[in-house]
């Protein structure tokens, strides 16, 4: 298990076409060999993990990442009624070129392309 800064950012869609590079999550989450989720790394030590919402360099929320019983893997922003939900988190592979799906506050999916995974200590 190594702990990777992972870059998320917006990608195309209906409203935007080209997709949006200011628009993402920068995570910081435990991976396997696999690149994939270490569930049981991120359910033990969910404070060893680190969201943040972005838009145009601006930092819109911080929190992590945790399990909900109802809901899977979630975006839990302490103190915030937005908190966003990855779509079969533990399924993706997170490296360079794939996408993930996320939903926000209000339940509306949206696409991310993973833009970056490097280990933690070379962010």
């Amino acid at each position: 298990m190594s702990r990777r800064h992972i870059r998320l950012e917006l990608a195309r869609e209906p409203g935007s076409p080209d997709g949006d590079d200011a628009v993402g999550y920068d995570l910081v989450l435990p991976l396997d060999a696999a690149q994939r989720l270490d569930a049981a790394a991120a359910e033990a030590e969910p404070d060893q993990t680190r969201v943040r919402r972005f838009i145009r360099n601006e930092t819109l929320a911080v929190g992590r990442l945790v399990r909900d019983a109802e809901r899977g893997w979630m975006f839990d922003f302490p103190g915030e009624a937005d908190d966003a939900t990855g779509f079969r988190l533990e399924d993706e592979a997170f490296t360079p070129g794939e996408y993930v799906s996320v939903a926000d506050a209000d339940g509306i999916m949206h696409p991310y392309r993973i833009i970056l995974s490097r280990p933690v200590d070379e962010a």
